[in-house]
């Protein structure tokens, strides 16, 4: 599906240079001389690189249609986590690199969305907000205010964040897995 290029939004996946780009960053630039641009930041999904490109109005790129389907997930082994489709019992396994990191917040039964284009999973889709537990924290210390400044924690899965200094060890909190940051106590 052709689209103009002042029409890229974050999250796009686009067929540009024999390769699928996810859009990253876009930023329209209107100069004071010639025409008006769209600065867009993208990282190619197959080779895990970043590319900078300019696309005028009049640019004609190709969107990649991505179908998404509801998986939840099962388990995982060595380099493999494994899906299962609930309407069509159909399994599915994908690599951990192409989930990065983000593979630790996976727990049995959570619903992703597996985008796949020509049969081949591309790109999985988590829920925005997770509920994870501190597993360790250092102590808060005195005179701090919760505005100035965050402290390491390390979840039970592993992964490390910065939280405002009044959680501590075995708090329960809501984790954003697009940025990996705390959002809130629960």
């Amino acid at each position: 599906m052709k689209i103009s290029g002042n029409e890229l939004k974050t999250g796009m996946i686009i067929e540009h240079k024999n390769d699928l780009w996810e859009v990253l960053k876009t930023q329209h630039v209107k100069p004071g001389k010639g025409g008006a641009f769209n600065q867009v930041e993208m990282k190619s999904i197959n080779k895990d690189t970043k590319l900078n490109e300019r696309f005028r109005s009049g640019d004609s790129i190709e969107r990649a249609i991505i179908e998404e389907i509801a998986y939840n997930y099962l388990y995982e082994d060595k380099d493999e986590c494994y899906f299962i489709n609930n309407k069509t019992f159909e399994q599915i396994n994908i690599k951990k690199d192409l989930l990065g990191e983000k593979f630790k917040f996976l727990s049995e039964g959570l619903e992703v969305k597996i985008g796949i284009y020509n049969d081949i999973p591309i790109k999985i889709d988590l829920p925005n907000q997770i509920n994870c537990k501190i597993e360790t924290t250092d102590a808060a210390l005195k005179g701090q205010t919760v505005s100035s400044s965050y402290k390491p924690a390390t979840l039970e899965n592993g992964i490390k964040i910065q939280v405002p200094p009044f959680i501590e060890s075995g708090d329960s909190i809501i984790v954003d897995t697009r940025s990996i940051e705390y959002i809130k106590k629960i």
